[in-house]
């Protein structure tokens, strides 16, 4: 088996390549190896990689960005997972493509099943659901579209853990907002769930599915965990507050679905079980992250 990942130095990418090593031969590649947004050039590496199973970590998420870079979030993320889809169809390989809650409208209060109905609120949604639609036009049955939320990692530049450690190590006080409600979801137990499920992959499996960990949290429940968690492992903090807010007190170029918690009860079988929950989740990554510092 020879596994194409992309986004390779992502948060997910990072995490994920040592769990797909066992499997097969890997070609980790990032955006200098294989640019989704040019799409004649990725058809004629796709030719020179031949891999027999594509895993695409790669996506554009700079989410409020995106409402000014509609052409490049299209591109990437609309375009190229059907030229991704239709090799794997073409080849007979697989692909299992990272997709987003944010194709959802947030208007619900029960966990979306992978069959809901979609309605995205930006320009970043859109081109993830733009994406599915591809993957479902150009290569349906060998394709496994994989939506997850609140992504979070040790890797990677950025995120919600690692920008509320930075803000929590110099501030006093910070404000977050309580009305979105979603899974914040490690990239560690994300990795092992797409590991578990590339020996599974065939056409009976094809279609649709959800991870994220379990159980559901607001933006501000989640800062309030990660201090809490912090200080038990003696992360330098100054925080002393974390003052809840709602959403229209912390505009943003794009809109956020209020609620978008996915239900995971359609992949739980293939996985052994429900994933774990996001607190024991947080309390992982943030053990790697301690680690990682105090490695020399």
């Amino acid at each position: 088996m020879r596994i194409l990942l992309t986004g390779a130095r992502g948060q997910l990418g990072e995490q994920l390549k040592p769990h797909l090593e066992p499997l097969g031969e890997v070609v980790a590649v990032d955006r200098a190896g294989l640019d989704l947004a040019d799409g004649a050039t990725l058809r004629s590496r796709l030719a020179e990689l031949a891999p027999t199973v594509i895993v695409n970590c790669a996506a554009y998420t700079a989410v409020d960005r995106a409402e000014t870079e509609p052409d490049l979030a299209a591109a990437v993320n609309g375009v190229a997972p059907g030229i991704l889809a239709a090799y794997a169809q073409e080849t007979g390989g697989y692909l299992i493509h990272i997709s987003t809650d944010y194709v959802f409208d947030g208007r619900g209060c029960r966990p979306y099943q992978p069959e809901a109905a979609t309605g995205p609120l930006g320009t970043y949604g859109q081109s993830k659901l733009q994406g599915e639609l591809a993957i479902a036009a150009n290569g349906a049955e060998r394709s496994l579209i994989l939506r997850t939320a609140w992504v979070y990692g040790a890797g990677g530049t950025g995120n919600f853990v690692k920008t509320m450690l930075r803000l929590g190590r110099d501030r006093p006080e910070v404000r977050v907002v309580a009305d979105q409600i979603g899974s914040p979801t490690w990239t560690g137990d994300l990795a092992i769930a797409i590991a578990r499920l590339i020996p599974q992959l065939s056409p009976k499996i094809s279609g649709i599915y959800h991870y994220t960990n379990s159980g559901a949290a607001s933006w501000y429940d989640f800062a309030t965990a990660i201090f809490e968690e912090a200080q038990l492992r003696g992360f330098p903090l100054a925080i002393e507050r974390v003052i809840p807010i709602a959403t229209e007190d912390y505009p943003t170029p794009a809109q956020r679905p209020a609620y978008s918690v996915l239900s995971g009860q359609k992949i739980a079988p293939l996985l052994g079980g429900p994933a774990p929950h996001w607190r024991v989740a947080l309390r992982h990554m943030l053990d790697e992250l301690r680690d990682r510092a105090d490695s020399p």
